[in-house]
Parts: structure tokens; sequence; C-alpha cells
């Protein structure tokens, strides 16, 4: 009977242990596919922080200084939303206060590579293939969270590293970097979750970044507030970590166990699913197709519709967060001089509010750009999955169905920005007593960033039409370019180098004075670039 008893729990361990076979080969594989991507994001990440810090350390040169900044930053309800709380007026503190945003975007940049390496395999197929050899079930989604929590963990890693160069305290330097680290592996366990839930990748994205926004959400409430609501978000928890202000080493442990149960909860999600479903029943659709999917464009319609809304409310939430902040700038530079020097190269202008709209609105159309990339790359995604394939049996043509796809890169941006700057206006008016006229300075200066915003829209085509196979590579064109403007501004790179930069061109409305050049120039090089790209489209074979 004892004998007996045993063989169950046996064959169970035997099952499995036989359900992670192969990880490592799948393991291998992932990382040698993003042998380019992982290292290039999670080094970007984590050295993000120390970059802010070096900058600080420079615009801030007095401890008068710092504790001036973080007073007036604590009054600002809209700057508090935006970046969080300042906890103290250390150089730590206040160096790395932007930085924050890195938790955020490390949660991104997790969401994309676990989905891509599981969710996107089995949509394409490839899954199937490789679970018909000795390949475990829990393989591929193994491989995928330890290539992303590796990356992660080198984030952390390479965050208090080089912190500790910068001269900052260890402890504070760690927490930063446990923090970053556990921002990763809670969104990619979340991430793992969002998997499970649907049989299409872009439904699985938007469910993991859908979590992701509603997270900043809580937290940005939070912090505006009284800051209770940021204990509810896991983005609040890396801020409450307090790095450089006498640290909370046990906000790691509510992160360590949502991370936990994450992965738990995705692997039984996983167990209980065929391959290639969903546990979310797909809504039936109509007989036949309405009118509306007649064409190529109402296919891209339907296609981009979701991520055009998405993006469009969280612009103008920001638009929002960045006119309520306006009145708050000139009590944060009163006492540096050279912050307000670089302030107003970026601003274009001698007036302090005026240049901070015009720096704002620069990372709006960066932020816009990406937003482009993605929707230029849903071609890439298309042709990868055999879908385009299908469309281009009918007839249609090449450069029409692309043209379908661009339209909305072209003008998703350009309404969202357009929905930023009537944030802006609003509440910048509010405060001033003159909502028509901030209204229009606001809508223009957000109108002249946008032929910076096409010309990255062009490079994505033309990386798309002529090495398609290297098409992501826009996005780090794209990461490039940020990190120029960003650090450009303190002096670090030679002019040569900042001129190839397309957001650096456009007059710095609302202070300076509009011309025409630079905006003729940009538009000459979008409709080139674009017209290489279909061109380049219409003649390749389809990978």
């Amino acid at each position: 009977m004892t004998a007996i008893a045993a063989t169950p729990r046996f064959v169970g361990t035997t099952r499995t242990a036989s359900e992670f076979a192969g990880t490592g080969q799948m393991l291998r594989l992932y990382l040698r596919r993003d042998r380019i991507i992982a290292p290039a994001w999670s080094l970007l990440i984590g050295l993000m922080p120390a970059l802010q810090v070096v900058s600080v350390k420079d615009l801030y040169a007095t401890q008068q200084q710092l504790d001036s900044f973080a007073t007036t930053t604590a009054a600002s309800p809209a700057l508090l939303a935006m970046y969080g709380p300042v906890f103290n007026s250390s150089l730590g503190s206040i160096g790395t206060w932007k930085a924050g945003a890195m938790y955020a975007m490390i949660a991104i940049a997790a969401v994309l590579t676990v989905i891509r390496h599981t969710r996107v395999e089995e949509e394409t197929g490839r899954a199937e293939l490789v679970g018909a050899t000795s390949i475990g079930r829990f393989a591929g989604l193994t491989g995928a969270l330890l290539l992303t929590f590796g990356a992660a963990a080198v984030a952390g890693i390479a965050c208090a590293a080089s912190l500790l160069a910068a001269d900052l305290p260890a402890a504070g330097s760690v927490a930063w970097g446990a923090a970053l680290a556990a921002s990763g592996f809670v969104w990619a366990a979340v991430a793992a979750v969002a998997a499970q839930l649907s049989n299409g990748a872009r439904i699985a994205r938007g469910v993991a970044l859908g979590a992701l926004g509603a997270a900043f959400a809580v937290r940005a409430v939070g912090d505006a507030g009284n800051g209770v609501l940021s204990w509810f978000s896991p983005l609040g928890w890396c801020l409450q970590i307090r790095p450089y202000a006498e640290e909370r080493w046990w906000v790691l442990v509510p992160l360590a166990a949502v991370a936990v149960g994450a992965t738990l909860l995705a692997y039984q999600l996983l167990r209980t699913r065929d391959l290639g479903a969903g546990l979310l029943a797909e809504r039936p659709g109509p007989a036949a197709a309405g009118r509306a999917l007649s064409g190529p464009v109402g296919l891209a319609w339907r296609l981009q519709r979701g991520s055009m809304l998405g993006w469009t409310v969280g612009f103008g939430l920001y638009g929002l967060l960045i006119g309520g902040a306006v009145n708050s700038i000139g009590g944060m530079l009163d006492d540096s001089g050279t912050l307000q020097d670089v302030v107003t190269a970026l601003g274009g202008s001698d007036d302090l509010e005026k240049s901070f709209i015009a720096y704002a609105i620069t990372m709006l159309a960066a932020a816009a750009a990406a937003y482009s990339v993605s929707s230029v790359l849903r071609l890439h995604e298309e042709e990868n999955s055999g879908r385009a394939e299908a469309v281009l049996a009918a007839a249609v043509g090449r450069v029409r169905y692309a043209s379908s796809h661009l339209l909305f890169a072209i003008a998703g941006p350009a309404v969202a920005l357009l929905v930023s700057g009537i944030g802006i206006g609003i509440v910048w008016g509010a405060t001033d007593g003159d909502v028509v006229g901030k209204l229009g300075q606001s809508l223009g200066a957000v109108a002249v960033q946008l032929p910076a915003v096409w010309v990255v829209t062009a490079i994505a085509l033309l990386l798309f039409g002529v090495v398609p196979k290297y098409a992501s590579l826009a996005w780090a064109v794209l990461s490039a370019m940020i990190v120029i403007v960003l650090l450009g501004s303190l002096g670090t790179f030679p002019q040569w180098l900042m001129d190839l930069v397309p957001f650096v061109h456009p007059p710095k409305l609302p202070g300076a004075t509009f011309t025409l050049a630079p905006i003729a120039w940009l538009l000459a090089v979008t409709i080139a670039g674009t017209v290489l790209g279909l061109a380049a489209f219409r003649r390749r074979d389809l990978r």
C-alpha cells in the first residue's frame, strides 16, 4: 500500500519536471534573439539615474539651492503627480527625483520583452513547432521570465554601481538599484499573466500596459494628495523605498510578494489553457464585415484605434499636469543661475515659464515619436504574422496598404499632441486669467514640433522598407535622440551631433520667434524618407 500510494506523487513530480524540460535551450534562444536589445535597455535605464545626479550636481552647487528646490517642489501638486515626492533635500534624493520615471520605463521594457517571447511566439505558430519537440510546456515562459528578470537585475546592479561612482551614499544607491530591479520583476510577472489571457499579443500588451497606466495614475493622484493612494500602486512602492532618505527596506517585501504571486498565477493559467488560446473568450463578430472594413484604411483603423485612444488620453492628462506646473517653475529655478540658463537655452526664451513650456513640449514630441514608431512597426508585425500576405493577395497594392497604416502613424501623434496642447493652454491660461491667449500659444508650440515627429516616422518606415529584419532599430534611434537632447543641453555633445536630432530644430515656441526654414527642411526630410521607404517596400520580397 505504501508503494502504491507513493506512485502518484512520483508521477506528479516527473510530470512537473518534464514541463520545464528544455528551459535552458529556450533561454539560449531568447538570449541570442535579444543579444542587442536586452543589454541596451537594461544598461540605458540603469545608468540614467546617475546621469541625472551628475547634471543636478552641476546645476545646484550649494545646499541652500537644493533646499529651495525641495521646498518649491513639495508645494506643487502637479510636479508631485508627474515625478513623485521629494523626501529630503540631499543631493541623492534631489538628483534622482526625476529619474523615478525609470521605474515605469523598466516596466514597459519588461512587459514588451515577456510578451514578445511568449504570446507573440504562440500567435505566429512558432511555439507550436517548438512544443512538438522535447520542449516542456513551461519552458518558453520560464525562459522569457529568466531573460527579463536577468536584464532587470543587470539594470539594478548598473544603477547601484553608477550611483556609488557618483559619490552617493552606499545604502541609498543599493536601495535605488533594488527598487529598479524590483519594478522590472513585478511588471515582467504581470506581463506573464497578461500573456495567458488573450490569444493575441496586441491585447496582451494592452492589458499589461493598461495595468501599468492605472498604477501610474493611482500613484500620481496619491502623491498629489495626502499620499495614501500611492500605497495601492507598485510604482508608488518603488518610490516609498525612499533611497537617500532613511531607506525603507521592508517595502521590497510587498514588491517581491506581487512578483512571486503573479508568476505562480501565470504558470497556473498556462497549465489550464490550450496552446494558442486565451482565457478571455473572444467576442463573436458580425456575420459580414461592415463598410468601414471595405478597404485597407478601415482595416488599419480597426488595428490602430485602441492605441490611438490610449495615447491621446495619456497626452491629454500629461498636458494638464504640465499646465499646472508652470507657476512653480520660477521658484524652482530662482536659486540656480545655471539651471535657468539650461531651461532658457532649451526653451529659446528668457521667459522661464515659456521656456519651460517649450522644453516640456519637446519631451512630449519625443513621446509622440514613440507612438508613431509603434504605429509604423504595426506593418512589421502584420508582415511577420503572415496577415499582410493575405491582404496583399487581394486587389490591394503595397503602397496603398502601407500608406493606410502610415496615415495613422502621422495623424495619431498630431491628434495626441494637439490634445496635450489644449490641456496645457487651458490650465496655464486659467492660472493667468488668459485662457484664449495661452491656448493659442500652446497649440502653436505643439504644432511646430509635428515635423520633427514625422522625421522619426519616416526613419521607421525607411528601416521597415529597406531592412525589415532590423526595423525595430527605430526604437534604438529614437532612444539615442532622446539621450542626446537630455544631455546635450548641458554641453555634453558637440553641436554637429545635436543637429542630427530633429527635435532641436523647430522654433521654441511660445517664447521664441517663429521661423519657417527649419519646418520646411524637416518636412522635406520626412517626404524623402517616406517616399524611399514606400518604394523599398514595394520592390522587396515579403518576409
